[in-house]
């Protein structure tokens, strides 16, 4: 009897013990609701005294955000890089690949972590936390193929001016990141960098095309022609007014230093360019959307900062709403002849709302029709959409970035603020004919997901890329000259022989076509240009700046896998990164002189035997 009255008695204890434990969880909860708390409520509490008002979230859309950023956040938990270290002592490769036809992910990182061993005993050493997986994507691509010139004598791209991959790149790499292929587009890498190609003299044709051709430097009988592309540049002071919408994501995943925080401090330098004349408006996003500032004068640089600054992150993605609502902000704000443009700040990895990449480039491709652009920040690692990022820029004629450092959006939003902003053509398509006479065989290097059909170059309802004012556009052809003896491709058994051409057009080495629109217009303008075959090809010197596209064309190349190299290797890529640094205002080249000295040593493992060999000349 006193056994059964001490057991009832234990049971009640442990019972009352119970509750306890719960209540005091609950009572944890709460606080952690409470310090979770969304935009409004936060940047009321952080806002000085004496601080400007600025617009937050109304109706629905504050309660929706409230509720969701009081809810789970670990659904976008990501990966963190390892720490930066100072000598490359092992290799990783991390992200997903998107497959284009169905944007199928598949991971392409290292094999997932061991479970940790198991508890001995109480007394334990503790065990380090499993490494989280990378669930970065990008578009799969393969490199352009080499085409005959007897079977397809036409070569159609739309241009591209996204510098993306470069810096994208660059972060990977300072990390000991070995970036994965699909992450590293040749076009981009060529056209972060400026190669002083002239420009117009006027705004009458809003850029000049040149050409120059020289013998590719991994194989002396095959040549490289560059094709430049210069935009009228626009002095800032000159710029119409612009209408700009922020959208921000604010998601649990944009907390890391590299995202909200350096996004903020990126914001405000553009923040500073501002004239009394542009409009701010700013939409965040996380679970669902909200303004948190009406249309705003440049002059209001304090309500706009401040806006910015109370900025904080919480809750799930939901990008499809608030691109509807940033662009319904635009069109409230719109100018007439001015720039109108939404510029949207994500690490991209949208999870509720319009997640389908195919319903939001349609979403995006809808609004262009409105004349307001889209161009797209990327921020962050370890979940970052380039693919989706990427491609919404492409569908709504803007350009994509991806800003790794304070000094990259710096570059982006100051230092390029009028390509950045201001589009002086748009729809521009590029088509060379070459003469069968003359090149044997071609390849394009980059621009794989910009090719066109032949017929879509004369088609002006195919959207194409877009030129901002001093904005440079620079592509690279690989020739192989009929007589070289250098053809990759084998002779065909029953091919046709052609007769000899005759007259003014046997001299031609191409032609070259650009098709362009005005802005506000929707019928393209031609313009055409022959390209002359020098006198003795194998003999012409290429000037620096063709010198310099083709050492990042082979770095590119080196990064995917160096299949089109021949015999040239990392440091041949490194000795000529070196020599053709030349002026240099702004660093950027020996920056990449480094950076080119650390892929070699990450992915060929061997120190420079060149002395000379990651050294920049004075």
């Amino acid at each position: 009897m006193q056994r059964n009255a001490l057991a009832a008695a234990l049971l009640c204890a442990l019972a009352l013990t119970a509750c306890r434990s719960t209540d005091t969880r609950s009572s944890a909860a709460d606080e952690e609701v409470d310090r979770i708390a969304p935009v409004a409520g936060r940047a009321d509490a952080a806002k000085p005294a004496n601080a400007p008002a600025a617009a937050q979230p109304t109706g629905a859309a504050t309660t929706a955000v409230a509720q969701e950023r009081k809810g789970d956040t670990r659904d976008k938990s990501i990966a963190r890089s390892a720490p930066k270290r100072e000598e490359i002592d092992d290799v990783r490769v991390v992200g997903s690949r998107v497959r284009a036809s169905t944007n199928e992910g598949y991971l392409a990182a290292s094999p997932p972590p061991p479970p940790p061993a198991p508890v001995m005993s109480m007394a334990y050493e503790p065990q380090p936390m499993p490494e989280t997986v990378n669930t970065e994507k990008y578009a799969e691509r393969e490199d352009n193929p080499i085409r005959r010139v007897g079977e397809e004598p036409v070569s159609t791209f739309s241009i591209d001016v996204d510098t993306g991959s470069y810096s994208n790149v660059r972060r990977m790499l300072a990390q000991g990141v070995r970036p994965p292929a699909d992450a590293v587009r040749a076009e981009e890498m060529i056209n972060y960098f400026d190669y002083g190609h002239p420009g117009p003299a006027s705004l009458a044709v809003p850029f000049k095309a040149t050409t120059e051709l020289a013998p590719a430097p991994w194989n002396g009988k095959r040549q490289l022609l560059m094709i430049g592309i210069k935009g009228y540049d626009v002095p800032k002071a000159q710029l119409p007014p612009a209408n700009l919408v922020f959208l921000i994501d604010t998601s649990g995943s944009m907390e890391s230093p590299d995202k909200l925080p350096l996004l903020k401090q990126s914001f405000a330098q553009l923040v500073e360019q501002l004239r009394p004349q542009d409009r701010v408006s700013m939409v965040v996003y996380a679970g669902s959307a909200g303004v948190v500032l009406e249309p705003t004068s440049g002059a209001e640089k304090a309500t706009i900062l401040g806006a910015l600054d109370r900025l904080s992150a919480g809750g799930s993605t939901n990008g499809g709403q608030g691109i509807q609502l940033a662009y319904a902000m635009a069109k409230q704000a719109y100018m007439k002849n001015g720039v109108n443009r939404v510029i949207l700040a994500t690490d991209g990895d949208f999870n509720v709302g319009v997640t389908d990449p195919k319903a939001l480039e349609t979403l995006v491709g809808d609004q262009r029709q409105h004349g307001i652009a889209l161009t797209t920040l990327g921020f962050g690692q370890g979940n970052y959409n380039d693919a989706m990022a990427e491609r919404l820029a492409d569908v709504g004629d803007g350009n994509h970035a991806y800003i790794d450092t304070l000094q990259e959006a710096r570059k982006v939003l100051v230092q390029e603020m009028q390509s950045t902003l201001l589009t002086i053509a748009k729809d521009v398509k590029i088509q060379i004919e070459f003469n069968p006479a003359q090149v044997a065989e071609y390849r394009l290097i980059g621009y794989e997901n910009r090719m066109l059909r032949r017929e879509d170059f004369a088609n002006d309802k195919v959207d194409a890329g877009d030129i901002g004012a001093g904005h440079e556009v620079t592509a690279l052809y690989e020739l192989t000259l009929v007589g070289s003896g250098a053809e990759r491709l084998p002779a065909l058994r029953y091919a046709d022989a052609k007769p000899a051409m005759q007259g003014a057009k046997a001299g031609e080495l191409a032609h070259l076509r650009l098709r362009y629109k005005r802005p506000g217009e929707d019928v393209s303008r031609l313009i055409e240009t022959p390209i002359q075959k020098p006198h003795e090809p194998r003999r012409y010197a290429p000037s620096p700046s063709l010198r310099f596209a083709a050492t990042v064309a082979a770095y590119a190349d080196a990064l995917r896998g160096g299949k089109h190299l021949e015999q040239w290797t990392w440091q041949d890529i490194a000795r000529s990164a070196r020599d053709t640094v030349g002026k240099d205002a702004w660093g950027q080249r020996a920056e990449f002189v480094e950076l080119v000295d650390r892929a070699r040593r990450m992915i060929a493992g061997d120190a420079p035997n060149d002395p000379q060999v990651g050294m920049i000349a004075d």
